[in-house]
């Protein structure tokens, strides 16, 4: 009976043994299944705000406007504020169609195809074919008259043919009577744009104009020019815009980049291109980049400078702004990052965007706390740099401090857009500060975005560039047409002026000569202002 006994507490014992095992392997997979079905909607919530986005983008609205969590009464915040509803010309945005709601200015004129104030009219008098009347057939007298219509009239532009004579002369008294040799004058024609071209300056700047401001690709005008007398193809026409981008034009921009390198805060972004013909052995579809720095209105006139480089590496970065030291307003792009002397500034508008893509509660959250600050900015506007870095610190300020800590204790995790959002944030905490603490920092880096619109607008039309030498062509021709919109100049009338006076000018030798073509001067302001 002992034995029995034994024998069967053992084998309960191992029953026991058994059951705990099968149980703790049960519980394992539990918890491996738990953890798989948590991946799994981590991945589900993803891939969902993957979804969603990409359907916003296909079908709904292009802008950033804030549509929710307004009073009553109230319109978005940026209705009034266009510049902020541009999106960043990324490669994925630029294919997109930008809608957007232009606010019209109510003005007394009655059409909106009116002709300027100043323009030449021609009056066209309609008078009765018979002024006897039919009654007692005496003449009839004028009582008045009456403008029943005004048309506008087109007169085309006409090609000419200018022949510089250059005219000698020789005194007959002293050839007849002296000894000595007759002395003889001769007139001297000025030097022209480029030697034994055809193209004179108002040709050369209507070329550069039609391209860079009405984004005409060259093989585009040749028909035109066709039209007004002048034969010609786009291999010229290329041949001439890259010289005198590099003779006359390029001294104006190196004098506009040692002003610029003065400054102490700069706006800094970059969008690509495309060179087929490059030097680094890459194939002509692999991106070449177009870099855009642009000045602050606080630190003087407007200056906007585009490089072009085969990278948007780090070093094209640093060669360029060899001497600067200040602040540079940026993206999150890595290459801003850790550079002797240079402190960078985050873009709030690039935060925005990320809280904007995680369409949730949160994600509004997030959108809210941006655009309270855009709304202390527009109030803070007009301010002074001191006056404005004040209003920052006491308003601005804990509205930054609260969204930081809100972003720091949410618990945000995994691979959706939330998470992005939040991470994108905290990364570039230090660089969304730097606004705070100087007046002269815009809150984003959308001057920088815009001035690199027309860029993307136009490689649309130019496609690429054959050369490394056009590239940068294209870069000083854009450099000098943004600089001038900023200041207020006619492009075309400036370049115009520029390649009639430079030549005759020594401006190797005196390069001191540049400040008066600079756009903001006041001989180009009198002569060359919109």
């Amino acid at each position: 009976m002992v034995n029995a006994s034994s024998d069967n507490n053992n084998l309960n014992e191992k029953l026991i043994r058994l059951l705990e095992e099968q149980l703790a392997h049960s519980n394992q997979q539990n918890k491996d299944l738990s953890k798989k079905l948590d991946q799994s909607t981590k991945q589900i919530e993803a891939l969902t705000d993957q979804v969603r986005h990409l359907t916003k983008l296909l079908y709904g609205s292009k802008t950033e406007k804030s549509k929710y969590n307004l009073p009553d009464g109230q319109g978005s915040l940026f209705d009034d504020d266009p510049a902020f509803s541009e999106p960043e010309h990324t490669e994925e945005q630029s294919q997109q169609t930008i809608s957007y709601t232009v606010v019209r200015k109510v003005t007394s004129k009655k059409r909106n195809d009116s002709l300027h104030d100043g323009i030449e009219v021609e009056a066209i008098h309609h008078h009765p074919k018979n002024t006897v009347c039919d009654c007692c057939s005496e003449q009839m007298i004028e009582i008045g008259s009456t403008i029943v219509r005004e048309e506008a009239r087109f007169i085309p532009a006409k090609m000419m043919k200018v022949q510089h004579i250059e005219h000698a002369y020789e005194c007959k008294d002293c050839k007849v009577n002296s000894a000595q040799t007759a002395q003889i004058k001769r007139g001297k024609a000025p030097q022209p744009a480029i030697q034994r071209s055809i193209a004179g300056p108002s040709v050369l700047a209507k070329v550069i104009y039609d391209k860079f401001v009405q984004y005409l690709p060259l093989y585009r005008q040749v028909k035109e020019w066709d039209r007004y007398g002048l034969d010609t193809n786009d291999k010229n026409l290329s041949n001439w815009v890259i010289r005198v981008a590099h003779d006359w034009l390029l001294p104006v921009y190196e004098r506009m980049k040692e002003l610029m390198m003065s400054k102490s805060v700069l706006h800094v972004d970059e969008t690509y291109g495309q060179i087929i013909n490059r030097s680094d052995g890459k194939s002509g579809q692999a991106n070449a980049y177009n870099w855009v720095f642009r000045s602050v209105p606080s630190q003087g006139p407007i200056i906007t400078l585009f490089q072009s480089a085969l990278s948007r590496a780090r070093s094209v970065l640093e060669s360029f702004i060899e001497g600067f030291s200040g602040t540079i307003v940026c993206d999150g792009y890595s290459a801003y990052d850790k550079l002797e002397g240079v402190s960078f500034a985050n873009c709030w508008a690039h935060v925005r965007r990320y809280w904007l893509k995680a369409d949730s509660k949160n994600g509004r959250m997030g959108v809210k706390f941006c655009d309270d600050l855009y709304r202390l900015e527009r109030q803070f506007k007009h301010l002074s740099p001191s006056k404005r870095r004040k209003k920052r610190q006491k308003y601005s300020k804990p509205i930054v401090k609260k969204f930081l800590h809100w972003v720091e204790t949410s618990p945000f995790y995994g691979k959706n857009a939330l998470a992005k959002a939040a991470e994108y944030t905290l990364n570039r905490a230090n660089g969304l500060k730097a606004f705070l603490n100087d007046g002269r920092i815009e809150i984003d880096n959308n001057p920088a975005e815009n001035a690199i619109r027309p860029n993307v607008i136009g490689r649309k039309n130019w496609l690429f560039s054959v050369s490394e030498a056009g590239a940068k062509a294209n870069a000083v021709c854009l450099s000098i047409a943004e600089t001038t919109k900023s200041n207020g100049v006619d492009l075309y009338e400036y370049i115009k002026k520029l390649f009639t006076d430079l030549p005759n000018l020594s401006i190797q030798q005196n390069p001191e000569i540049l400040d008066q073509y600079m756009p903001w001067s006041k001989m180009i302001q009198a002569e060359c202002s919109k």
